[in-house]
């Protein structure tokens, strides 16, 4: 994908200020940065591809048309991302990183997610039905947005209904027998007011067999009182009728499980839950004058669960077997209220431009969890599914905790054409978390009180050497959220306390064509390191260091084939003084040294409408315990695929057939320090969606 740059090079002095408010499709003054990879535009849903764009012809770069609703067939992640550090368009998920993984770090863990570049803090994070588009900001890529964070950002394109009428439906199958279906749709009322709405219902089959029933909706406006002025509220709601949970196997000592079971749902049937899931809010942009602009945006992310269990076959042995316990939760709240309200100034003086950025960003969260009632269900043989009748459960009291924080800061950002960026930022955060902790006689324990305040600094600088290569540097330290302990740990689902982290990196871009790019860096981050004490209590265990080199080439080989290949090279280091000896080991839980992805895209010339695609996903060995013991092995998984893009009564159309994991690789999922699921196994799987 080219950089917006170049078309800001092309404006002319007389197009300086308009394509400073357009911002390549991105909204006002959200303008294009040199040093990296422009965020997926976020276009008005609705807008239509090209009237001149044949059937069986797809953009070859992100444009206004990338996942938008009335567009959804022309869909292409390798034709339509610009790097290969994580992206999301529609259903396909491309990149080395993604939301859970950045770095060898959690940006949705560590509270770094972003709605069109605004603050917000998901309990759960957006649908497809408000999200078309997801974009991992790290390194050179994060250059641009005003106050970045250490573990990378996820910046999800908010879907904003246009000024055309305009509908997309898809249809999902599998050979498991999941099925889904899903439709969207543009309806403007005026040229003041237009509406998306969106509707979803699914029927899951997953990788063991277990049951995931749902369906949601979504409605969104867009209002444009008066001139400069846009309003977005949104309501986006889904609800899971039937979720049945997963079993999770952890061994008796220090060992690999035997291979794991799949297609088996290993029950009891009556080991499942329910529960709503709902993200509601509204965004605000205001031109306020020529050269200001005030973005605003709030939040509200909440998840309710009925009832939620997790399932584990405990002690298991090499002869597969082991005993069972399921632990549930009594009816489980935890919703958050976010946002963010920014401010600025853009004043251009020739060919240098200057942004000053003053943003407040807070946030809200109230979790209520704990009172589970633990059952032992006994000795069990992993390939013999469990009958066990379902018992009266008996809940404790729960636990309460409330955090929040809030975050002041100023930003300057600096451009000057065909010489280089520099960006520095500060901000002062104000933590507090408050647990209100249960007691056996069922009086309040009291409050346990942690407080945090913290000035917050980030600083890059990125140089033009040559017109086709650019270098840059920048450090950042931050405040970060830690997640919560995981299903295996005696203080599950609590919420962690924040942590201070700090990151440093360095790298380049170099454009090989003017439509190939290869973009790599190099970066060190500290953080705290959490995970299962000898008690089981997840934990501080002391401190972790990931230091590491990614690199990423994309874009088009000829007009038939395009790649995006890209790789990280990681060296964590954990340290841990007070731990007594060979209890911590040197590398972190989930450590993975090496991860190389390449995905290409090829369209026969002799056959119109038609493509084919691959995927390749090599990792190393996976760190599977504290004390480094055991590791899951290294392994390889090939993906193929092909489109057929079509005209179907008048309306543009996609058949999109892939088959996953082509060799069906066996391996292990880590899903906690020594507790592991199997992965899924081949799996043939069929979409076909229709434009109106």
């Amino acid at each position: 994908m080219q950089a917006c740059s170049g078309g800001y090079r092309s404006a002319g002095r007389a197009g300086l200020l308009l394509w400073a408010l357009v911002g390549c499709g991105l909204p006002a003054l959200a303008l294009p940065s040199i040093g990296g990879q422009q965020p997926l535009p976020t276009p008005n849903d609705g807008e239509p591809p090209p009237a001149d764009l044949p059937i069986g012809e797809e953009p070859d770069v992100a444009g206004p048309i990338v996942a938008a609703t009335g567009s959804r067939a022309a869909e292409n992640a390798v034709r339509q991302v610009g790097d290969a550090f994580g992206s999301t368009i529609g259903r396909e998920v491309i990149g080395i990183y993604n939301q859970m993984n950045v770095r060898g770090f959690s940006p949705i863990a560590a509270g770094n997610v972003r709605i069109d570049g605004l603050y917000f803090d998901p309990v759960v994070p957006p649908s497809t039905r408000i999200s078309r588009t997801t974009t991992i900001r790290v390194g050179l890529s994060a250059l641009g947005s005003p106050f970045p964070a250490p573990t990378g950002l996820v910046d999800f394109g908010f879907r904003r209904p246009g000024d055309q009428a305009a509908a997309s439906v898809l249809v999902a199958a599998d050979e498991w027998g999941t099925l889904n279906a899903e439709a969207d749709g543009v309806l403007p009322v005026s040229d003041q007011l237009s509406f998306g709405f969106g509707a979803s219902v699914r029927k899951e089959s997953g990788l063991d067999a277990t049951r995931e029933n749902s369906f949601g909706g979504t409605l969104i406006a867009r209002w444009n009182p008066a001139p400069g002025l846009t309003l977005i509220p949104f309501a986006s709601v889904l609800y899971q009728s039937l979720d049945d949970h997963r079993l999770t196997f952890q061994t008796a000592a220090e060992f690999l499980p035997p291979l794991l079971p799949r297609r088996q749902r290993f029950g009891p049937d009556w080991v499942n839950g329910s529960g709503l899931d709902a993200n509601i809010g509204m965004l605000g942009d205001w031109q306020v004058a020529q050269g200001w602009l005030l973005r605003a945006g709030i939040f509200r992310s909440s998840r309710n669960r009925e009832r939620q269990m997790t399932n584990l076959v405990r002690g298991l042995l090499p002869d597969r077997t082991g005993t069972q316990r399921v632990i549930v939760d009594p009816r489980l709240n935890f919703a958050a209220v976010s946002g963010e309200v920014r401010l600025t100034r853009q004043i251009d003086e020739g060919p240098r431009r200057h942004q000053i950025h003053l943003a407040v960003r807070g946030r809200s969260g109230d979790r209520r969890f704990g009172g589970s009632d633990i059952l032992e269900l006994g000795p069990v043989q992993i390939d013999t599914p469990s009958q066990v009748p379902e018992p009266a459960f008996r809940f404790g009291q729960q636990q309460l905790d409330d955090v929040k924080q809030i975050t002041g800061g100023i930003a300057y950002e600096g451009r000057w054409l065909g010489v280089g960026e520099v960006a520095a930022g500060l901000q002062w955060s104000d933590y507090k978390k408050r647990i209100d902790l249960p007691s056996a006689n069922g009086l309040g324990a009291g409050i346990q009180a942690t407080d945090d305040r913290l000035l917050l600094y980030n600083i890059s600088v990125a140089a033009n050497i040559t017109p086709a290569l650019v270098v840059y540097a920048g450090t950042v330290n931050g405040l970060e959220e830690s997640g919560v302990a995981p299903g295996n740990a005696i203080n599950r689902n609590e919420a962690l306390p924040a942590i201070r982290t700090r990151q440093f990196d360095a790298g380049l871009r170099w454009a090989l064509t003017d439509q190939i790019k290869l973009v790599a860096g190099v970066f060190d981050i500290t953080k705290p390191y959490f995970n299962l004490d000898a008690a089981g209590r997840f934990d501080v265990l002391g401190d972790v260091v990931n230091r590491g080199v990614e690199a990423s080439i994309a874009g088009p080989l000829t007009k038939s084939l395009s790649i995006v290949a890209g790789g990280v090279w990681l060296w964590p280091r954990v340290s841990a003084p007070g731990a007594r000896p060979g209890l911590v080991g040197e590398r972190p839980v989930a450590a993975i040294g090496q991860r190389v992805e390449f995905s290409a895209d090829w369209r026969p010339p002799f056959a119109p409408g038609l493509s084919f695609d691959s995927r390749i996903a090599y990792r190393s060995s996976e760190t599977a315990t504290v004390s480094n013991s055991v590791a899951i092995p290294a392994r390889t998984i090939v993906d193929v695929g092909g489109r057929y893009r079509f005209n179907l009564a008048g309306k543009n159309a996609l058949l999109r057939v892939q088959l996953s994991n082509l060799f069906d690789v066996e391996g292990f999922d880590l899903r906690g320090a020594g507790a592991y699921g199997p992965i899924p196994g081949r799996l043939a799987q069929a979409y076909i969606t229709v434009d109106f």
